[in-house]
């Protein structure tokens, strides 16, 4: 099955000869190039191989029938890396040589070829475009964007997804399901490995950095790795989001359980964990977070 990749990461159209390009033509290669205006005919303006290229308005978005595509949506795209693939060249005055572009074809040839073949729980790269309260969304390929919800991010409890990503951030994800409209939803979580996955990076007696996640009454949720977080003893002086220095006092795997003991709340540095994947291709049709033993059980069954 074909990959595509998302904008930023296609083959930069800047590098290649004029041949070349006309290689990519013929083939339907994807390509990227910085767009460089937005012009008064509705046009995005780019430069390849020190010739003029353009993409018409009805060709920088692919959208469902009847849906009405704004300025905005194509407006925003001048300086910044645009996938494309090349459907024409036209000779002006002069013969100069102007290259006709498509994101929209780019985006249907992602769909057909790649999108609409993958199954749930597939594995495929990413890349985070924005952050929202609910979730980070996610170029799936070609501009192609999808939600990583933000309760889909990890098993530790969160309060924002720019707790755990980053804009620009390159990620690996499952296939979790489609919604109404069909558009992919995303899940980070069960690739970050299960509770028994997670502990045995851990011992008893380690001191290690984590960061403050919830304050209860009757103790402190800390996480010390994407998917594994302890409680500690209550103390009101900690705070969401605060790094702290923790000692590993106990794991009980039969209760799915670390006990911690803060051991320094002032390390004034911010801190978050970059993902550590427990899977890394293919695609899972099962996964069990819990221990056999713990009474609470945590799976998700893709479809």
């Amino acid at each position: 099955m074909l990959e595509y990749r998302a904008e930023g990461l296609c083959r930069n159209a800047n590098h290649l000869t004029e041949e070349e390009l006309a290689r990519c033509r013929q083939s339907a290669e994807v390509l990227q190039a910085t767009a460089l205006a937005f012009d008064t005919s509705r046009r995005l303006r780019f430069t390849l191989c020190g010739h003029r290229a353009y993409m018409e308005f009805e060709d920088c978005v692919d959208h469902a029938p009847g849906e009405t595509v704004k300025d905005i949506a194509v407006l925003t795209r001048v300086g910044r890396p645009t996938c494309f693939v090349i459907v024409g060249t036209e000779r002006e005055e002069g013969g100069e040589t102007v290259y006709r572009l498509s994101r929209a074809e780019a985006q249907r040839r992602c769909r057909t070829e790649y999108l609409d073949a993958l199954e749930f729980g597939s594995v495929i790269p990413c890349t985070v475009t924005h952050i929202e309260s609910f979730g980070a969304f996610c170029d799936v390929g070609c501009g192609i964007s999808a939600l990583l919800p933000i309760d889909c991010l990890s098993v530790s409890r969160i309060a924002s997804p720019a707790d755990r990503v980053q804009v620009g951030q390159q990620l690996l994800c499952a296939v979790k399901s489609r919604d109404a409209q069909d558009r992919i939803v995303l899940t980070l979580r069960e690739l970050l490995g299960t509770w028994s996955e997670n502990a045995a990076c851990f011992a008893a007696g380690e001191t290690v950095v984590g960061i403050v996640r919830s304050v209860e009454e009757y103790g402190v949720f800390i996480e010390i790795a994407p998917n594994l977080a302890g409680l500690a003893e209550p103390d009101r002086q900690l705070r969401p989001g605060q790094a702290v220095s923790v000692y590993i006092k106990s794991i009980l795997p039969d209760k799915m359980k670390i006990k911690l003991v803060v051991v320094n709340r002032n390390l004034n540095q911010p801190l978050r964990f970059e993902p550590h994947y427990f899977v890394t291709r293919g695609r899972i049709r099962r996964w069990t977070y819990s221990t056999p033993q713990s009474r609470k059980q945590i799976e998700t069954v893709f479809g």
